[in-house]
């Protein structure tokens, strides 16, 4: 397994090893994209083909994301349909970050899939696990998603709430670290 692969899939990855510039070399692509991206002004289809460029995906029409929009990676996110993703909002996506269809994720939001070695001499490892927002899923400004978790369908994420765990389906969730607050009933 290369790299690439071991990082996606959340096996240890040391930034001494030899195949690091496999990642380096993406996040240097990812930085240059970011920059024309960031840095000036585009309309909402400028900005859905520069995230094709950034994602390696097809983006679908209905997706929108407002500037500034930070990724370490950017190719291993994957973007549903019906998408409103917020000003200033960083995807840290190594692991894979999947969104599902009527997502809204509020400004400055945090989605993070990354991790280092809690072992003070092993900091340069790092270990990814993905993170799935279900369909229709709401994360509120300033909110941040830590690695391995899932949001569950219909789910709200409280405003400036730290996710460490799974949430169910139709719960909202707030706090630090994130509980839950109350069942959504339709």
């Amino acid at each position: 397994m290369d790299i690439l692969e071991r990082d996606r899939k959340g096996f240890p990855v040391s930034n001494r090893e030899d195949e690091i510039y496999k990642i380096q070399e993406i996040q240097n692509r990812t930085r240059q994209i970011l920059a024309e991206l960031n840095l000036k002004y585009h309309n909402d289809e400028d900005i859905r083909h520069i995230m094709e460029k950034l994602t390696g995906r097809t983006i679908d029409e209905s997706v929108t994301v407002y500037t500034p929009f930070y990724t370490d990676f950017g190719r291993n996110i994957v973007l549903g349909r019906d998408i409103f993703i917020n000003s200033g909002c960083t995807f840290m996506d190594r692991g894979t970050i999947t969104i599902g269809n009527g997502a809204y994720i509020g400004p400055n939001a945090n989605l993070v899939t990354i991790n280092h070695d809690i072992d003070p001499y092993k900091r340069h490892i790092t270990y990814c696990k993905p993170i799935v927002l279900e369909e229709n899923v709401w994360i509120g400004t300033g909110a941040t998603i830590l690695p391995g978790v899932t949001i569950g369908e219909g789910s709200i994420i409280a405003a400036g709430s730290v996710v460490t765990r799974d949430v169910p389906p139709m719960t909202v969730v707030g706090g630090v670290p994130a509980r839950a607050i109350k069942k959504i009933n339709l």
